[in-house]
């Protein structure tokens, strides 16, 4: 008898409960990393109607020509979407940390008070953290693929040893600091969701 009670209940309580929908996933690749020849991984999850997080990285672990870019990093990011996740603007804000190692990169690039092109003749291995906002936009291209393009700005902190040359082991300087302001996200992704 109170098993039968308990049975009505139930019923009673799972007719009137809101439907529950599965959770939104999506991975994504940016294809600006991928043009650079940096293998990038991103996963986003829906976390509220307008709300969602993503967790991303790249990894470079090349040598050309005694040419060094080795570095990996990931950026955790909670998104704001204004009309619904997945589709349209959103706004984000983004942590980022990892570690690199660059070196004997020729170039004459020098952009709001980083030298870039100190790496010509040095090599640079350290670590870094910093934090950003952004916006975007995602085009729906079908019922599983989007598009989406996003830019952040923000503040990135780094420490470093410095050395002569790329292949180079002589030491000049030790846990230099810098610190960086200007772009900390540039994304065109390919997103595919389920």
């Amino acid at each position: 008898m109170k098993f039968r009670h308990l049975l009505i209940v139930l019923g009673l309580l799972s007719s009137t409960a809101p439907a529950v929908h599965a959770q939104e996933v999506a991975i994504k690749s940016n294809l600006i990393y991928d043009a650079l020849l940096s293998p990038n991984l991103g996963v986003e999850v829906g976390i509220a109607p307008k709300w969602t997080a993503e967790l991303s990285g790249t990894v470079n672990n090349w040598a050309i020509n005694n040419r060094q870019w080795k570095q990996w990093n990931v950026q955790p990011e909670i998104r704001y979407w204004i009309c619904r996740r997945f589709s349209g603007h959103f706004f984000a804000a983004h942590i980022i940390g990892g570690q690199y190692n660059f070196g004997n990169l020729k170039n004459n690039i020098k952009f709001l008070g980083t030298d870039f092109s100190d790496l010509t003749d040095h090599r640079y291995q350290g670590w870094m953290a910093g934090a950003g906002l952004a916006y975007g936009y995602s085009w729906i291209l079908s019922r599983h693929w989007n598009l989406e393009a996003e830019l952040g700005l923000g503040w990135i902190y780094t420490r470093s040893d410095v050395y002569r040359c790329a292949n180079c082991g002589k030491k000049i300087r030790s846990n230099v600091p810098h610190n960086y302001a200007g772009p900390t996200k540039a994304a065109l992704n390919i997103v595919y969701s389920f």
